[in-house]
């Protein structure tokens, strides 16, 4: 594409496309969170939605950021948060596929999603999806050059009840090909039986549903898992705290369990 083809996105003083909390961080853990935020582009007019539909599930992972930031203050680890709305462009989808821009999520209509031009999906990808995914693997490229060990955690929510369906679990750990760290971390989290503990549920990570672990932790071959913690217990602040001292213990013994398995 010519450069005067190309078309500004996001204007001056807007949020940045990718926030990092903890840069120096001590810990082997790095933290990322790709629908922490629900902001939208001034110039995209709030993609034609209610104030209503955008602080909604289908906008953002609620709760998610909080407790991603208050599991980074327990591990001292550094956090790569993505501020926009992922009906603008989901960081956690291959750029060009169909749930990259979704034109409907759930019983939403997103209308200005719909019929955009080539420039329109370029800067939406240029401006908000790689520099988000260029400061994530920034940040692990350093890791490696300085030789650190790493873990990465993406961390996500889910509603209690999708299309109709209830949603019993209240946390679920996902993985694909790489099972270490996540069937640790699964044994642990069962060793409390009131807590139901979805294993790839309420989904499942593969290369054409997922992203950031698939490109960040398989393709590097370090520990890695996602999180996916339910809505309605991670909505206000206590319920954020709660799941971000049990993570923060949990993952350290599975972390350590896994270093030590491998020695």
């Amino acid at each position: 594409m010519q450069v005067a083809d190309a078309m500004q996105l996001l204007a001056a003083g807007e949020q940045p496309a990718v926030l990092v909390e903890r840069p120096d961080a001590a810990s082997d853990f790095v933290l990322a969170c790709d629908h922490a935020g629900r902001d939208i582009p001034r110039m995209l007019d709030s993609l034609g939605l209610s104030e209503t539909e955008l602080s909604s599930h289908i906008a953002w992972d609620i709760g998610a950021a909080g407790v991603a930031q208050r599991l980074s203050e327990r591990l001292d680890a550094t956090l790569v948060l993505q501020p926009y709305s992922r009906l603008v462009i989901d960081c956690n989808r291959t750029p060009g596929s169909a749930e990259s821009i979704v034109e409907r999520s759930e019983w939403t209509q997103i209308g200005r999603n719909e019929n955009l031009s080539e420039v329109e999906v370029e800067a939406r990808g240029r401006e908000i999806f790689q520099p988000y995914h260029d400061a994530l693997r920034e940040l692990l490229d350093a890791r490696q050059r300085q030789r650190r060990k790493t873990v990465l955690i993406s961390v996500h929510s889910f509603t209690p009840s999708y299309r109709g369906a209830a949603r019993p679990w209240h946390i679920g750990v996902m993985y694909h090909r790489d099972a270490r760290l996540a069937t640790e971390l699964l044994r642990l989290l069962r060793r409390d039986e009131r807590l139901p503990v979805g294993d790839n549920e309420p989904y499942s990570i593969s290369d054409e549903t997922d992203y950031t672990i698939p490109v960040h932790g398989e393709a590097r071959g370090i520990p890695h898992l996602a999180l996916e913690i339910r809505q309605d217990l991670i909505a206000d602040e206590a319920g954020q705290s709660t799941w971000a001292g049990r993570l923060a213990k949990l993952l350290k013994q599975a972390s350590e369990h896994l270093g030590a398995t491998q020695v």
